[in-house]
């Protein structure tokens, strides 16, 4: 009978927790899994930020075309069009306005990534009153 019980205690006793090298190897299996996800998370995060400028660019398109048919000239800035940047893109791009002077009127709409930001090493996007977008591969 006490070798029964001292059987089952050294079961209990070896069956009780993890050791060290296990809990080593899981965390390293972790690390590896995150080191290779992360980069990729944050390539994700990224678009998903220009995914938003590129929405507010066209925004700002069509804005344009309404006070041309307005006005019979495109605005200069997003105040004359009363349109106001969306928070989530105005953390991360500078957007600007560029009229031509000339006859037709013309436009440039520009999201420029803000320096010291997540987005500082993204592109500058552009729209133009013909619908132009550059950098064409990542609109």
């Amino acid at each position: 009978m006490t070798s029964l019980l001292k059987y089952k205690r050294r079961l209990q006793a070896r069956h009780g927790g993890f050791t060290m090298v296990e809990l080593l190897v899981a965390v390293a299996i972790i690390g590896l899994l995150a080191s290779i996800a992360f980069p990729s998370y944050l390539e994700y995060v990224k678009k998903g930020r220009r995914a938003a400028a590129q929405s507010h660019l066209m925004d700002v398109a069509q804005h344009q075309q309404q006070y041309l048919l307005d006005t019979r000239t495109y605005a200069a800035d997003l105040a004359t069009l009363n349109l106001t940047t969306p928070s989530d893109v105005s953390s991360y791009y500078t957007i600007s306005i560029t009229v031509g002077d000339g006859a037709p009127p013309a436009f440039t709409v520009t999201a420029t990534p803000a320096a010291g930001s997540a987005q500082a090493s993204d592109v500058t996007l552009t729209l133009t009153n013909t619908g132009a977008k550059t950098p064409a591969d990542k609109w």
